[in-house]
This record gives structure tokens, C-alpha cells and sequence, in this order.
């Protein structure tokens, strides 16, 4: 069926009473991004909606797009009709034959009269379309309970609205509106997947890696700029910082406590990000940790490491099962990279008994007993790699790893 608009519904933003406009603006300048691909669409706004016109184009490839634009719940292709009565009819007559119902299709009409001058109520303009609709199409049956089909008719002053399916969309609150943070943003399934529940919830995300050559590959760090660069088609555009750690990494391995290395990494890792964060103006760091899953993510020591930092830490997959976290990652198309077997400095310098309950005492001793290392982490800050990559960057996947994919 060919289409001329789009209808997209906003999600719980609009209960934000006089943030509702800013929330607004901020969406339809993440839609008109995504609409850049597909010319000749425009967008028109009403109260507390928004209408794409499809300008020709496929609605199936504009919606998958903006299905991915955060604070949409919900999109519905729409054919346009005149507020007149007789038009309505023969619209909705020509709707239902495109459809083509099959024998024993149930079916209700679900007229709304937004526009209060039109000529009949809702009541009656759902009997005025109903009828003739019945008498054309004898396969039709009436349920007014769970029809197969509940064709939808919205009567505005300017046109009319047909529809009747309505595609989920990702929901949550527009890109940015709730400040910036800093993601940690490993190789691995969890963290990408924090870093998009986060983004939905209206989080502007600068992504920070951490990569110790030649320990860790080229080929490791391409798999984090392909995370970020499928990341970046759902926010529009994600900053990336590419950290050198190996000098700090490689101090701890001279303090002869294996068991302690995660947490030791991490903690420096958390000063750099802290580092970067008050550059860049950012309010909180965000991680992929989920409670319990690895020796780094207990409790205890989940408490060490956070206190490297005095920045908010957030946790998005915290309470997450791990078989929850692998459907996200599927669903948002960051599974398959994530697989590949490149791995980062973390997962390379796994010690064989990592502490579950580190002691914080103990720990900052080892640290104190390194003198260099804030100037390790200091360096580190100030030779990070930034790239910048966005959502229409059709650049293919790095090389490196092309050749391994799937």
C-alpha cells in the first residue's frame, strides 16, 4: 500500500508539562537528521504529534529509521484525505480494498473528530464509513471488541487521517535532554547495551575505550569503532575517545598482586574517565556492570572501584540478567560485533583467582606505592584519540576486521 505520511506518537516526555516544548524541539531535530537520507519529506507538527510527509519515498525504510528516534513510541503510515464527508467514505473504501480482507476478516471503524465544525460526531461518522465498507466488502464481519482490522479516522481541520497498524518505536526521552556522561565502552555485549539504555533515557554519551598495544589489537580497537558507529545511528552522533593504557597497565603488574588487577585497572580507569568527563562538561560516568556477573561486579567490589570517583556512577544493566542484556544487544544490532573474538586490555590481564571482596585500604596502598601513576593517567588523558562518528557516515567497516566478519 502506498502511503502519504508518517503519524508519530511521543512517549512519557509529554507529561513534562512546560519542559514539553524543549523536549519537542530536541526530537524533531533528531528526526529531521534521519529524514536527511530521503529527500523530498518534510515534517508538520500539531499538538502533541508529528506527521512525516513521505514525499514519494518508501514509508517501510523511513519508518525502520525513525523507529530508532528516542522518545517515539509509536509510528503509523497514514493516508490523507479532505475533512469532507463524501471523501472520507471513498478514501476509506479505497483503504479497505488495498487491504483486501479475506473471508471471516473482523473489522471496526474508530472515528475521532478532532475538528469540531465537521458535520458529524465521531459516533456518527464511525456508521457513516462502517456501512458502506460492510456492503462492499461481504468477507468483513463486525467486532467492536478485538477487530482484525480497527480502521482509525481522524478528522482535523486541514485533513483527514486513515490508519489502522501501528509500528513500536524505541520510546524513552528525546537525545540529550537529560545532560551528558561519560561510557565506559568496552568490546564486549553489556556495555553497548548500557550505553543504548542510556541514550534512551536521554543521555548525550562520549564514549570512552581504553586500549594497551601491543597487548590489545588494531583489530580490537576497530571492533569498539564499529560498536560506536552502530551506536551512532541511534543517537544521531557519539563522540569516542580512544585512551592509551598501557603505561598505566603495565605498572600494576609489577606490584605482584595478580588478584587485584581488575579492580586496580578499573579504579584508574574511572580517574581517566573522571578526567575527561570535567573536560568535557560532562555530569556522571555510566558503565556496563550487572551485579554479580563477574568478579569485578560483586558488590564489594563494585563499592572499591566506584570510589575512585566522586562523579555519579550509573549502572544501567545492574539488575539485569544476562540473557535479558544478549536480546538488547540483538534487537539494537550490536550482538554480532560484539562477538568477535578481539579482546579488550580487561579481558586479557583476567588474573587466574581475581578477588571478589577487594579491601579498600589495601588497595590504595598499592596505589600510593606506584608514584607515577597520576602522571601515567595524566598522560594518558592528554594523548587520547577522539573521533566523532554519525549516523548518516556510510563508511564501511574498518578493514582490519572485514576480513573475519561472521
Amino acid at each position: 500500500m502506498k502511503y502519504d505520511m508518517l503519524l508519530l506518537r511521543f512517549g512519557e516526555f509529554t507529561l513534562k508539562g512546560k519542559n514539553r516544548k524543549r523536549f519537542e524541539r530536541t526530537v524533531i531535530k533528531h528526526v529531521k537528521s534521519k529524514l536527511k537520507a530521503y529527500p523530498g519529506t518534510s515534517i508538520i507538527e500539531e499538538y502533541g504529534r508529528m506527521y512525516v510527509d513521505l514525499g514519494g519515498n518508501d514509508h517501510h525504510a523511513i519508518t525502520d529509521s525513525l523507529r530508532k528516534v528516542f522518545g517515539i513510541v509509536s509510528i503509523s503510515p497514514v493516508k490523507v484525505t479532505p475533512s469532507v464527508a463524501d471523501e472520507i467514505v471513498a478514501a476509506s473504501l479505497g483503504f479497505m480494498e488495498e487491504l483486501n480482507p479475506q473471508q471471516g476478516t473482523t473489522f471496526k471503524v474508530n472515528a475521532r473528530r478532532v475538528w469540531k465544525a465537521f458535520e458529524h460526531s465521531s459516533h456518527e461518522t464511525n456508521h457513516l464509513v462502517g456501512a458502506p465498507i460492510l456492503r462492499q466488502f461481504s468477507a468483513l464481519k463486525v467486532d467492536v471488541r478485538n477487530p482484525d482490522i480497527e480502521l482509525k479516522v481522524e478528522i482535523r481541520e486541514a485533513r483527514t487521517y486513515l490508519y489502522y497498524e501501528s509500528v513500536p518505536a524505541v520510546g524513552g526521552f528525546p537525545r540529550g535532554s537529560n545532560g551528558k556522561a561519560m561510557m565506559l565502552l568496552s568490546g564486549g555485549i553489556d556495555s553497548p547495551v548500557a550505553a543504548w539504555s542510556s541514550m534512551r533515557r536521554g543521555l548525550e554519551l562520549e564514549m570512552v575505550h581504553f586500549f594497551s598495544f601491543p597487548f590489545t589489537s588494531q583489530k580490537a580497537k576497530d571492533k569498539v569503532i564499529e560498536l560506536a558507529r552502530i551506536l551512532a545511528d541511534h543517537a544521531g552522533e557519539v563522540k569516542l575517545h580512544l585512551v592509551p593504557f598501557t603505561e598505566v597497565q603495565t605498572s600494576f603488574t609489577k606490584t605482584g598482586q595478580d588478584n587485584l588487577m581488575i579492580t586496580l585497572m578499573r579504579r584508574s580507569m574511572l580517574r581517566i574517565a573522571t578526567q575527561l568527563a570535567e573536560r568535557e562538561g560532562a555530569l556522571a560516568i555510566v558503565s556496563g556492570d550487572s551485579l554479580g556477573q563477574v568478579a569485578s561486579q560483586t558488590l564489594g567490589s563494585m563499592n572499591v572501584i566506584g570510589r575512585a570517583t566522586d562523579l555519579p556512577l550509573l549502572r544501567p544493566l545492574v539488575m539485569m540478567d544476562k540473557s535479558e542484556i544478549v536480546k538488547i544487544a540483538e534487537d539494537i544490532g550490536t550482538y554480532a560485533t560484539s562477538i568477535l573474538p578481539y579482546e579488550d586490555c580487561c579481558t586479557l590481564f583476567v588474573p587466574k583467582s581475581p578477588t571478589t571482596n577487594p579491601n579498600l585500604r589495601i588497595v590504595e596502598k598499592i596505589e600510593a606505592s606506584i608514584p607515577e601513576l597520576p602522571e601515567f593517567i595524566a598522560r594518558a588523558v592528554e594523548q587520547t584519540e577522539t573521533l566523532v562518528l554519525r549516523s548518516n557516515d556510510d563508511t564501511a567497516m574498518p578493514d582490519s576486521i572485514q576480513e573475519d566478519w561472521f
